[in-house]
């Protein structure tokens, strides 16, 4: 079996994400998960930064920015919501977030009634798959 990218730093991740919801609880306003994360995380020696801005280029045009709830690592983008569930498009959000980037895992962490999480992985590899050679088809 296949290990997933960076098991061990999503497996401390989670562990802080647990504990941060285990002593907030849930109905906070997501700046406050994303703070605890980072004290939690920090305490686990992992480097963090929050709010980094990503560009999103089309070709060689800039077509847009956002700003990464957390990076761990500079390998793991959080995506933290503070909802009911988790729907497709956060998923999906979260996708996005890692094709604008050179990052390959992220996790979206809901602070919801019960704690949710999702993985996504989208590596490079696979990116590679889908570009179009010079015939238009991809490879």
């Amino acid at each position: 079996m296949k290990k997933l990218l960076h098991t061990e730093m999503t497996s401390k991740i989670l562990k802080a994400f647990f504990k941060v919801y285990n002593v907030l609880g849930y109905g906070f306003l997501e700046k406050v998960y994303q703070n605890a994360m980072l004290i939690e995380l920090r305490a686990m020696g992992l480097k963090c930064s929050s709010q980094q801005p990503i560009k999103v280029y089309y070709g060689d045009h800039l077509v847009g920015d956002y700003y990464a709830d957390i990076i761990v690592e500079d390998s793991v983008i959080l995506e933290l919501k503070a909802i009911e569930m988790i729907a497709p498009e956060h998923e999906v959000q979260l996708v996005n977030y890692l094709k604008g980037t050179e990052i390959e895992v992220g996790l979206l962490l809901n602070f919801g009634p019960k704690p949710q999480y999702k993985r996504k992985i989208l590596t490079h590899e696979y990116l590679k798959s889908l570009k179009p050679d010079k015939n238009g088809d991809a490879d």
